[in-house]
């Protein structure tokens, strides 16, 4: 998992990262919280082990805690979140130790987050970013701009 600190400590993650906690610190919905990044990466994790995939646990972690680094940039900039996420990946992955060939995996996963994947890892980024999400206890649900059938209204598997 040291590659996975890697990220956490990398400078240019942390810029993002504490802007981003700084824009969402008054925000009534869903927050991209450590919190956050770690529920996906388990449940990422949870489910690899359940269906025999033998995905790295460091790909696993690495694409959860990259996958809304991009928000502030969307939320300043306009560029979707899931585009700017996956170009900091880019950028910051071979610096921490991940090889070419795992870099673009993850980026392409961080990428393809908001829509659906066909790759194995993409595909439990997406799934998990969603289950983390506790919309049936929420008290700003009725006020989010997710339709219902996207929330998460009761507890699932």
């Amino acid at each position: 998992m040291e590659r996975v600190n890697r990220i956490w400590r990398h400078p240019i993650f942390q810029e993002h990262y504490q802007n981003l906690l700084i824009e969402e610190s008054n925000r009534i919905f869903c927050r991209h919280s450590l919190e956050h990044l770690l529920d996906v990466a388990r449940l990422m994790y949870i489910r690899n082990l359940e269906e025999g995939a033998e995905l790295p646990k460091h790909l696993i972690y690495g694409a959860a805690l990259i996958h809304d680094i991009g928000r502030f940039i969307q939320n300043d900039k306009g560029i979707p979140h899931n585009e700017a996420g996956a170009d900091i990946a880019e950028v910051i992955l071979p610096e921490c130790g991940y090889s070419e060939a795992e870099s673009v995996l993850i980026a392409e996963a961080v990428r393809e987050h908001r829509r659906g994947s066909d790759s194995t890892l993409g595909k439990y980024l997406y799934d998990a970013d969603k289950q983390s999400r506790c919309c049936f206890s929420c008290d700003a649900r009725k006020e989010c701009n997710w339709p219902d059938e996207k929330k998460n209204l009761k507890i699932t598997e």
